[in-house]
């Protein structure tokens, strides 16, 4: 377990009344937790921006009826085999897809992915969303 480190923090009174407003609404146990949090994110985006090796998703939602959906997204996700850790599919309805592509790797190469299965004709929804290795934090 790391060592735990104490400090003080001194904040504007309706600054803290809000946070603490926000930390109740996402169910933080302590003021401590949801602090860690927003440091994590932001030090999780420093990552992404000095092209740190990291992790994300990439997720998306398409119609597996339109033309060659299925056959473009599978070709693209070939092009970047070397960062894709893992996929899963799963059906919504009788048209809908849902997929999770689990990626680990360069920042650009990652968007980059993320890029060309969004723009692809078929996919309603795309997002990609950052994570570190957890080697950094």
């Amino acid at each position: 377990m790391t060592e735990l480190k104490r400090f003080s923090v001194s904040l504007n009174k309706n600054l803290l009344k809000k946070f603490d407003r926000h930390i109740k609404t996402k169910k933080y146990p302590t003021r401590s937790k949801a602090i860690s949090d927003l440091i994590c994110r932001e030090l999780v985006k420093e990552e992404w921006i000095k092209g740190k090796m990291v992790a994300g998703a990439v997720i998306l939602v398409y119609d597996h009826h339109r033309r060659e959906i299925l056959n473009k997204l599978t070709d693209i996700q070939h092009d970047y085999h070397e960062i894709i850790v893992s996929s899963q599919h799963v059906h919504l309805d009788h048209h809908n897809c849902f997929e999770i592509v689990i990626v680990r790797g360069h920042p650009e190469k990652i968007q980059s992915l993320a890029n060309k299965l969004k723009s692809a004709k078929g996919v309603k929804f795309a997002s990609l969303t950052p994570a570190t290795t957890g080697k950094e934090i």
